[in-house]
């Protein structure tokens, strides 16, 4: 699993030229899923999430989790977050999840968050999309389960 995070002052998700959702303060998480891949992986990514401290503090250190901001979560899919050109100039996708994994999974973490109560909104799995979004600082961090 691998997961893209922004801290956003704002961001939003649009299918269709419609807004499925939008955030203020939060992290934007760009997520897409290996092909071996496990349920369990989803429980620790959320972990991770709503602890990392990557807001500012008074004194202007990154010190602060999302709670401590109020801060939400806005999580898209992407798949092509691996996408590997090292052989060529033309994506291989052979290491992501089959698109009925990936679409499991991504449920299975909409359910967990949900059932934790977390400040979240979602993309749409296999939807073409346009995501918007105003990174802060800007912090994007890489995160590989």
């Amino acid at each position: 699993m691998r997961a893209v995070i922004q801290r956003v002052s704002q961001a939003s998700v649009s299918v269709e030229e419609k807004e499925i959702a939008r955030i203020d303060s939060g992290l934007l998480i760009l997520v897409g899923f290996h092909k071996d891949d496990q349920e369990d992986q989803l429980e620790r990514l959320l972990d991770k999430l709503v602890k990392l401290r990557i807001f500012e503090d008074p004194t202007g250190k990154m010190n602060l989790a999302l709670g401590d901001v109020g801060g939400a979560l806005l999580i898209v899919p992407q798949f092509t977050l691996y996408g590997d050109v090292r052989g060529g100039n033309r994506p291989s996708f052979g290491e992501a999840a089959t698109p009925e994994r990936g679409k499991a999974l991504f449920e299975k973490l909409k359910v967990l968050a949900e059932q934790k109560s977390l400040p979240a909104s979602f993309g749409v799995f296999q939807a073409t999309m346009e995501v918007a979004l105003m990174n802060e600082g800007p912090v994007t961090i890489i995160f590989d389960i």
